[in-house]
């Protein structure tokens, strides 16, 4: 009797022991912290991944002391890959990463839209930060009945992008980009801003497209509102804006140093000094302070510039075209001492 006794003691004592062995494998692969890392890092999933190389991806950023309890989960419950950029945290456990990515819990990234020259920069910079790849965006922006579905064509589209940074999915669409820029593109123009521009005269795009001529002649944020101001006296007064930088634009060609004579005579809506008003649209993707500057132009009464002969970036302005000549015959003579043609 004593010896049963004793053998069910030792079988219940087994079968505790297993347990508490099985409890301890089951946290171990399931809720303990496997990661091997101080701070959060992410996991990238895009179109082309399978459960294999999401595994991989796993171990390569979170460096695991083991994958058991991830395998199991998608063995017993499942794992088709979800596009998107996932958090791992130091204290993430499997249970908790694997539900994450099989419900597609993502993380948002932060999308950067820069003051940028051209509309291809735009793609290839959004694809370098986003699952999207750059001939998707310029599919779009190339569409004539998709960009005119959102009001707007070839020449005013540059005006949709309001440069900011912004939180977005990392696998968004490429329509979808498009959707997002047009409804911050519509926050930023709220009614207190749409009131500056009708004050002024202009439209959104308008406004744009005189921003962005602003922040071709001055790098010099604290000078924008007194250029922006100058074109706006000279187009209330129906003067040709003269802007060199919208014939740098027509030519192609950002680099040239010094405007002659030749440059003024090329024949495009862009030629500012041709062609009376505001060109076609805007020949940049204006900066945030870009639009600002014109929305709060600096009130005065110059309607002549040229860049001093300093070569500091800043403006020598006028108020008659005498002032204006001997501005101009100082800069001239600077670029001959440089050697600049």
């Amino acid at each position: 009797m004593k010896k049963k006794t004793r053998n069910i003691l030792i079988a219940c004592i087994a079968i505790l022991l297993f347990g508490i062995a099985g409890i301890a494998h089951i946290y171990y692969y399931f809720f303990a912290k496997p990661f091997q890392i101080t701070e959060t890092t992410y996991i990238y999933i895009d179109r082309d991944d399978n459960v294999d190389s999401v595994y991989h991806k796993i171990v390569e950023a979170g460096n695991p002391k083991q994958m058991h309890g991830f395998e199991s989960l998608v063995r017993y419950k499942g794992y088709t890959p979800k596009t998107g950029r996932y958090a791992l945290k130091p204290t993430d456990n499997m249970r908790y990463l694997h539900n994450r990515l099989k419900m597609g819990y993502q993380t948002p990234v932060r999308l950067t839209i820069g003051s940028v020259r051209t509309l291809d920069r735009i793609a290839r910079n959004v694809s370098r930060q986003l699952m999207i790849d750059s001939v998707e965006i310029a599919r779009l922006l190339n569409d004539t009945a998709f960009i005119s579905q959102m009001g707007y064509n070839k020449q005013s589209l540059p005006a949709l992008f309001i440069p900011n940074t912004y939180e977005v999915y990392w696998n968004m669409s490429a329509e979808d980009f498009m959707a997002r820029m047009q409804k911050e593109n519509k926050a930023y123009w709220n009614e207190k801003r749409m009131k500056q521009a009708e004050e002024i005269g202009l439209t959104p795009i308008e406004v744009a497209t005189l921003a962005s001529i602003v922040e071709e002649e001055t790098a010099n944020q604290a000078e924008k509102p007194m250029v922006a101001g100058l074109y706006i006296n000279r187009l209330q007064r129906g003067m040709l804006l003269q802007a060199d930088p919208t014939v740098k634009f027509s030519m192609g060609d950002f680099e040239l140093r010094r405007i002659l004579y030749r440059h003024l005579e090329v024949d495009s809506p862009y030629n500012t000094y041709k062609y009376a008003g505001l060109p076609p649209g805007p020949i940049r993707i204006p900066s945030y302070q870009g639009l600002e500057s014109v929305l709060n132009y600096t009130k005065h009464n110059y309607l002549y510039m040229c860049a001093k002969e300093d070569f500091s970036g800043t403006h020598n302005f006028a108020v008659t075209s005498a002032q204006h000549a001997a501005n101009a015959r100082k800069y001239q003579q600077a670029l001959n001492r440089r050697g600049i043609r």
